[in-house]
């Protein structure tokens, strides 16, 4: 368990999710005095470091110093290093005469400071950070595919280039691709199998940060974008059969012409 005295100076934590890639992998994170596998967390400095699988990282409580030395064992295993990193912040109130759950302040009260319940807050502000970093991504490819759909209206045709319409079905399926494998937002963290008392500290956390609702607005413009990609491709298909019936056409023509000249002669 994590010593408790390093918190008990304040009466406040400050906890920061950072979005490092697309994966971690904790091959070689493992620690003696972890506090979790499954997330792997264990304590660092004065604070806390929660490592998801799903390319974010929790620090809580942690000074600059120790930030960057952490930062510095886990970079090297991430697969998929982000240049912009998705960034969250929140502060925590660990006072036990207040209710667990956050304020009108936006702090976090968890109450008296326990392990548990800092795994709580981390997976909840983990799976926000995360659809932080998939809603940027998905708000790109909307963006490429704006221009594209006006002209569809406005003049009945698509995109000249049919390199440009391929990069823009790239975008989307890469997009959809990542976001497939990303965190699954409606399930709970493990922790709550053993200690149910703290649910109702996370349905309190997932109501403040909305996770099921953006990531069911994530899934809705993932169908679109899946829908749009469907589009794209019958595009490119039929741009494709017609200039080879015109191909073919003009083949035929050229033979008759041909016969015909053969025969004047």
């Amino acid at each position: 368990m994590i010593a408790t005295a390093p918190f008990a100076r304040s009466s406040t934590l400050s906890a920061k999710a950072l979005v490092l890639g697309e994966r971690i992998h904790t091959a070689g994170l493992e620690r003696q005095d972890a506090i979790s596998t499954a997330p792997l967390s264990f304590p660092a400095g004065e604070g806390l470091v929660v490592v998801f699988r799903y390319g974010v990282v929790v620090l809580i409580g942690l000074d600059a110093a120790a930030e960057a030395a952490a930062l510095e064992d886990i970079l090297p295993r991430v697969q998929g290093v982000l240049v912009e990193r998705e960034e969250e912040r929140i502060r925590l109130a660990l006072r036990d005469d207040q209710d667990e759950g956050v304020g009108a302040d936006g702090v976090v009260r968890i109450g008296a400071l326990a392990p548990d319940k800092l795994l709580v807050v981390a997976d909840a502000l983990a799976k926000s950070a995360a659809l932080a970093q998939d809603e940027r991504q998905v708000a790109r490819v909307f963006d490429t595919m704006e221009p594209w759909a006006r002209r569809l209206a406005e003049t009945g045709r698509s995109l000249g280039d049919r390199r440009d319409m391929l990069r823009l079905i790239g975008s989307a399926l890469l997009v959809q691709h990542r976001l497939a494998e990303r965190v699954a937002v409606r399930e709970k963290p493990d922790i709550l199998w053993e200690r149910p008392d703290l649910e109702r500290l996370y349905g309190r956390l997932e109501d403040e940060y909305e996770l099921v609702e953006r990531a069911e607005t994530l899934a809705h413009k993932l169908d679109l974008i899946g829908d749009t990609v469907t589009v794209l491709t019958d595009l490119i298909d039929t741009n494709r059969s017609f200039r080879l019936e015109a191909i073919v056409v003009g083949l035929i023509l050229a033979e008759i012409a041909l016969t015909l000249i053969q025969m004047a002669r």
